[in-house]
């Protein structure tokens, strides 16, 4: 059986052709990476513009690289939930019109539950039950899987995912957009003991997760603790600052220095002690998961987990454990439409199929449900 999937959901155009949900034919992926880099992030506007631009082109190429037709295509999968609305949007747009067109069956996926299926392409169905772990720019949370369509969330950052935090500490480091493996390849460079960055632990029985405290603590140890200042500014200035506070005086924050004020080799300190506190707070939610949720297979997904401390460390957490650790491969790791199609074919299985009426939707059902 053969699913054509799209993704669509940030800022990656990504189609794919999968044979049976594990043989991936073809993964094909636009990136807007130079769209974004003048901004220092993925801007939501400029994301679905370039995803209706670069759609057709990548479904075409998808098509021809894994040498089949649309006549051949047996199904279609999108990725409609979580994202950002108007780049999901695109994505269901085209794959209710294949659908449709084709008259063939359409399959809505959970973005994030794909994530957690990208360790399945192109290997043997795992042991059940198992804990899944995505990792990535928009979500860093825990599941219990009692198989691969029954998985139930048990922890969640709290504020920042861990991938945001990678970024947003590259751009206090002065690294460019998409910071986080640019930090990666730094932090190897650097001495991880230089630095003692908190390690967040909210509760002894938590299975949540923070990082905002781990990020603040990088900008003070690159910035400097923020100090309040006061100033007269001219009247120009007055009337263009709205900051003014008692007549003509206005207060405001500064930094003592930034990234400037750094040597390379301070750089690479700071990395190397950030991805050593970063690595160690989801290692020790999972650590703690795996004590009240016994398990044989460890499945991982989302950008960060390309991240190589982090590989590393899994792999000999499973090793200790004699657990079966899902890696995605490379490829698999960042958005793409391999693991909706994936997915997809399994959820086509089960007779979970939508009709034209599905809708791209922000947030995920899990995270609804806890919200709810």
């Amino acid at each position: 059986m053969l699913l054509l999937g799209i993704e669509s959901s940030c800022d990656e155009t990504a189609a794919a052709v999968v044979r049976d949900g594990r043989d991936v034919l073809c993964n094909v992926i636009a990136s807007q990476d130079e769209l974004h880099v003048e901004y220092g992030g993925v801007v939501p506007e400029i994301a679905s513009r370039a995803h209706v631009e670069r759609m057709l082109p990548v479904l075409r190429r998808a098509l021809a690289d894994a040498g089949v037709g649309l006549g051949e295509i047996d199904a279609v999968a999108v990725g409609s939930r979580p994202g950002l609305i108007g780049s999901l949007v695109v994505g269901v747009a085209a794959a209710k019109a294949l659908s449709w067109s084709l008259g063939r069956p359409l399959v809505g996926v959970d973005h994030v539950h794909a994530h957690l299926y990208a360790g399945l392409l192109e290997r043997e169905a795992p042991a059940f039950p198992a804990l899944g772990l995505v990792v990535s720019g928009g979500h860093t949370s825990l599941y219990t899987c009692d198989s691969i369509l029954d998985i139930r969330r048990i922890g969640s950052t709290i504020d920042d995912a861990v991938g945001e935090a990678y970024d947003k500490v590259a751009t206090i480091l002065g690294l460019e957009f998409p910071g986080g493996p640019k930090l990666d390849r730094l932090a190897q460079q650097g001495d991880e003991q230089v630095h003692e960055f908190p390690v967040s632990r909210i509760a002894p029985d938590s299975l949540d997760l923070s990082f905002s405290g781990l990020k603040t603590a990088v900008l003070y140890a690159v910035r400097g603790v923020p100090q309040r200042w006061r100033s007269s500014p001219s009247r120009d200035a007055q009337g263009a600052s709205g900051q003014e506070r008692h007549g003509s005086e206005r207060r405001a924050t500064r930094f003592e220095r930034d990234h400037h004020d750094l040597s390379e080799q301070q750089k690479a300190d700071v990395a190397a002690s950030f991805q050593r506190a970063a690595v160690r707070a989801v290692m020790l939610k999972l650590e703690r998961t795996f004590e009240r949720h016994p398990c044989r297979t460890l499945l991982i997904g989302g950008g960060v987990s390309a991240n190589s401390r982090l590989r590393r460390e899994l792999t000999e957490f499973a090793d200790q454990r004699g657990l079966d650790l899902r890696l995605p491969k490379m490829p698999y790791c960042l958005d793409n439409a391999a693991m909706i199609a994936g997915l997809g074919h399994a959820l086509l299985l089960a007779g979970r199929v939508d009709d034209q009426s599905l809708r791209a939707m922000p947030s995920s059902v899990q995270e609804m449900r806890q919200s709810g």
